[in-house]
């Protein structure tokens, strides 16, 4: 099956608490002159039909970007799974891919290549992987698991790897992207990608 750039929404996974960036919003956080989303966005945007925001507090200043503001549904800060289920409900296309707001490396072709495993054969999501190490994060979606993630995360499901381990998937390879996938969760890892 093709899957063509206006059949997926984009959505930006802004809802955490940025406990190891000192709790702050790590959407915000600058890096080179722009806040760490403004990089995201401006990566993925040309890759999809539209985004959405997924985020739990400073909505207004995410609105600002252009974007639907959606919060998670589940309480309690519960990770990147929540703001996915947010995502998918707010979302209306066929398919949604995932990208946190704090990789603002993120590759140029993340979702033309997630898309190609869907040619391979029958799947409902594309993860992404270097080397031995996925990337859960940065994922392309069917809409219809909506529901399925949904008894998931009512059943007490938290663990990204955990729900994605239940479908027909596939690991996508981007090995020769490796450093796009660095995420900044410290000032230490800003301080370093400022140097680079």
């Amino acid at each position: 099956m093709k899957i063509a750039r206006s059949d997926v929404t984009g959505i930006v996974l802004a809802g955490g608490q940025g406990r190891r960036m000192g709790n702050a919003d790590k959407g915000f956080v600058e890096l080179a002159g722009r806040p760490l989303v403004a990089h995201v966005i401006a990566r993925l945007a040309p890759q999809v039909a539209t985004l959405v925001v997924n985020a739990n507090r400073n909505a207004a200043r995410y609105a600002e970007f252009g974007y639907p503001v959606v919060a998670d549904s589940v309480g309690g800060f519960a990770g990147p799974l929540a703001g996915l289920h947010a995502g998918l409900a707010a979302a209306k296309t066929d398919f949604v891919a995932t990208s946190p707001c704090d990789s603002p490396f993120l590759p140029d072709d993340l979702i033309a290549r997630l898309a190609a495993a869907f040619d391979a054969r029958p799947i409902d999501i594309a993860v992404a992987r270097t080397f031995d190490q996925p990337h859960p994060v940065f994922a392309l979606a069917r809409r219809s698991l909506m529901p399925h993630l949904a008894r998931f995360l009512a059943g007490g499901g938290r663990k990204i790897d955990a729900w994605y381990a239940t479908l027909p998937m596939a690991e996508v390879g981007f090995d020769d992207e490796a450093e796009a996938f660095r995420n900044i969760n410290t000032p230490a890892e800003l301080g370093a990608a400022l140097r680079d």
